[in-house]
């Protein structure tokens, strides 16, 4: 059923105090990272791609901030997350954004898979026409 107006703002709440937690954790593991590599170790690609993603995190953070700490701006959220969808950190996503995020990218990489068979297919067929 719907919803009512109190369970909506929590439901709020919960998403962005569990966003800021999120990204509370992924800044400490950033950091003993940070401090490997001051250290001369070497990070893993998994690690570094982390490393990159919670950097970029931060750095979303700032404009995010501003929307949180002007009083009623929280309500212009949406409209700018529509002109700005990667505004957002990403410990703030829904499943739903992440689900539909994969989804283009699955495509994107089924369009190339075509592009790349259809010009195998038809390299093969000039081959076959100079060689026969």
């Amino acid at each position: 059923g719907k919803k009512s107006l109190r369970q909506k703002i929590a439901d709020e709440v919960k998403h962005y105090y569990n966003g800021f937690h999120l990204l509370w954790i992924d800044t400490k593991v950033a950091a003993r990272m940070v401090w490997r590599l001051l250290h001369g170790q070497v990070l893993t690609r998994r690690e570094r791609r982390r490393l990159l993603r919670t950097c970029a995190d931060l750095f979303r953070l700032v404009p995010f901030l501003v929307f949180v700490i002007v009083p009623f701006m929280e309500f212009l959220l949406p409209v700018f997350l529509k002109l700005f969808p990667e505004m957002l950190p990403s410990t703030f996503e829904t499943e739903s954004k992440k689900e539909e995020k994969q989804k283009k990218k699955l495509n994107a990489k089924l369009e190339l898979a075509k592009f790349l068979q259809e010009t195998i297919a038809e390299m093969a067929k000039r081959n076959k026409a100079d060689t026969g």
